[in-house]
């Protein structure tokens, strides 16, 4: 599924966020907070992950000037190889890399080796832009985004759906100030 993401006015679609679902036929859906994990564990995730970027690839080329962005499992990041994989689908799908926006966790982050560090770039040099997701949950929040060559902050959920609150209303217009002073989309 596609959940679009649009300007401030909220009237123009600049692309969609790729969301995979498990649909059970004549049963309750398997959400991905159950499902994910089960596949990082079983040794999955790279696969249900590259086919997932292949369909969402796929998918943008009926959609000319949207960007696509899809989520990346801090444990793809950490084998060996993901940068080569993702250049691969690109090459393949024909795609334009600067329409692709992998969404990654600060857990992919901590501690990330350098070759962690060498496939971001590596993708980030070849035009694929990067959002930090679900910001201000983990620990490196800063440290990432003057160490790795993010594009974009996701704030977490927890602090946008609880704007009405003093705390929370402050941590937010402190990460959109941060992101903005960076040059960063919030």
């Amino acid at each position: 599924e596609y959940q679009p993401f649009v300007d401030r006015a909220g009237k123009k679609v600049l692309g969609v966020e790729s969301l995979v679902r498990w649909k059970r036929g004549g049963m309750d859906n398997v959400p991905p907070s159950v499902f994910v994990p089960i596949a990082e564990r079983n040794g999955l995730i790279e696969e249900l992950g590259e086919f997932v970027l292949r369909r969402a690839c796929q998918d943008a080329l009926a959609w000319p000037g949207l960007t696509v962005a899809v989520n990346v499992s801090p444990i793809q990041f950490h084998r060996p190889g993901l940068a080569d994989r993702i250049e691969q689908i690109l090459s393949e799908t024909a795609i334009g890399p600067d329409r692709i926006e992998l969404e990654i966790t600060e857990t992919a982050l901590i501690d990330a080796e350098v070759a962690v560090q060498q496939a971001i770039e590596q993708l980030h040099h070849r035009g694929v832009s990067f959002a930090l997701d679900d910001f201000g949950t983990g620990f490196s929040s800063l440290t990432s985004l003057r160490r790795f060559p993010i594009d974009k902050i996701k704030i977490d959920r927890s602090f946008v759906s609880c704007i009405g609150s003093t705390v929370d209303a402050t941590i937010v217009h402190a990460v959109v100030s941060i992101g903005r002073a960076l040059g960063l989309k919030v």
